[in-house]
């Protein structure tokens, strides 16, 4: 199984061989590294190294129970992500708590760099808590299609926060399978992964032939900025990526059924 996690992207997925994949989730609006920026600039945080590794920092410094945000969609037993909800619960928190970002965290009074702390500890929890429930729902139910899966990779800028890895390894490790992760400094390398994935298609022949050298100059070229990775479970596929046409993930939906009917059986 692998898990995607950057500032675009919430993606679960069960990787059966290359090129052959199944979504068990993805988001549905916010993916959680842009909920980590987008705190990280209202804390008024140093943003050069992006807003996870300044969240990651300070909420070291804060209470993760001080604030009692909500974990998103608990009522939705899905694989799908959603941070959008989330990210106004600390909107609200920051201008309850008067928290000007225009005045830099290294230059806050102790009493208000505590209050950062506490909400960038607090969201750092429930951000995170919310990839547990998502991960360990998809592991479950992916097992019983696929008992042979022994890891977890996870991958993606977020992947680099050492909060986000020590919670999923718990997850993991309590589902008997082992975390995978890419070192820090290559999970924010979008190059090495795009060459990688390159290199990975090349070697089983899955490329295109260089254009001709006499081709003329204004041929024209297919270019897609997104290409479609794996499929979804076809039964009950949302069109649209909300939550009141994504209740359920389709691929979660025939294990739904499955287990209601074994229940009444």
């Amino acid at each position: 199984m692998a898990l995607l996690i950057s500032g675009g992207h919430n993606l679960l997925i069960l990787a059966r061989d290359l090129g052959q994949y199944l979504q068990l989730g993805t988001t549905i609006d916010d993916a959680i590294g842009e909920a980590y920026d987008k705190t990280a600039k209202w804390l008024g945080l140093d943003l050069r190294r992006s807003g996870g590794p300044a969240i990651e920092e300070l909420a070291r410094e804060g209470d993760a129970e001080s604030i009692k945000f909500s974990v998103p969609m608990k009522q939705h037993r899905d694989c799908n992500f959603s941070y959008a909800g989330l990210k106004t619960q600390v909107k609200l928190a920051i201008e309850s708590k008067k928290i000007n970002a225009e005045i830099p965290i290294s230059l806050a009074s102790i009493d208000d760099r505590s209050l950062r702390a506490d909400i960038a500890a607090s969201f750092q929890r429930v951000a995170v808590l919310h990839l547990e429930e998502r991960c360990e729902r998809a592991i479950e139910w992916a097992l019983k299609i696929e008992p042979s899966i022994k890891h977890l990779v996870v991958s993606g800028g977020v992947a680099s926060n050492q909060y986000v890895r020590a919670q999923l390894n718990y997850i993991v490790k309590k589902k008997g399978l082992q975390l995978v992760c890419p070192p820090p400094r290559l999970c924010t390398d979008n190059g090495v992964m795009v060459a990688w994935t390159g290199i990975e298609h090349f070697r089983v022949g899955r490329f295109d032939p260089p254009p001709p050298a006499d081709e003329a100059e204004d041929t024209v070229f297919d270019l897609r900025p997104r290409w479609p990775l794996g499929e979804e479970y076809e039964e009950g596929k949302s069109v649209a990526r909300s939550l009141k046409t994504a209740r359920l993930h389709p691929s979660l939906t025939s294990l739904i059924q499955a287990s209601s009917r074994q229940q009444q059986s």
